[in-house]
């Protein structure tokens, strides 16, 4: 299997009521095989992983109403998806709007091929969730954010290979 190794800027989109926007994905080939995630992807040529961040996020979204906070969290991650192996560097940026109406017309074409919608979720939805989140720690990660703010430094989370 191909592995397409990246740069990832994701984004921790929080409404004015705390709720997390999240992109409901799935595997092309096999759309019962779901997950759920933070907007965002790979660096394209020379941008900062802000630029990267606010410019997927429009993509995702279409949401551009947002303050970009710090990164919060840094993970490595591994997983097979669309025929290929995915190894990517991912950092996690806060961003607050109070745009919540959202739009999908700006998925590239994968995208259209392996998303099912986006949801607000809120952290009491997203601590009860049974379906797959990533990072698995997602709900654990949200609650820690609101309770006690921004970390002072990036958090490193744990490798994820799946």
């Amino acid at each position: 299997m191909p592995t397409e190794k990246r740069k990832v800027a994701r984004v921790v989109l929080l409404d004015p009521d705390d709720r997390i926007l999240l992109v409901h994905g799935y595997e092309p080939e096999d759309p019962t095989s779901t997950w759920w995630f933070t907007p965002g992807g790979g660096l394209e040529g020379d941008e900062s992983r802000e630029q990267a961040a606010l410019r997927e996020l429009s993509e995702e979204t279409g949401i551009t109403d947002v303050e970009l906070g710090p990164v919060l969290w840094q993970r490595i991650c591994s997983f097979p998806f669309d025929g290929r192996r995915w190894d990517q560097d991912e950092w996690y940026f806060l961003a607050r709007t109070t745009q919540t109406a959202t739009d999908l017309s700006g998925l590239t074409g994968l995208e259209q091929r392996s998303v099912a919608g986006l949801r607000w979720w809120t952290s009491a939805e997203l601590s009860v969730a049974r379906e797959t989140v990533y990072p698995t720690r997602l709900a654990e990660l949200l609650r820690t954010l609101l309770e006690e703010g921004p970390p002072r430094t990036p958090v490193v989370l744990a490798p994820e290979i799946v």
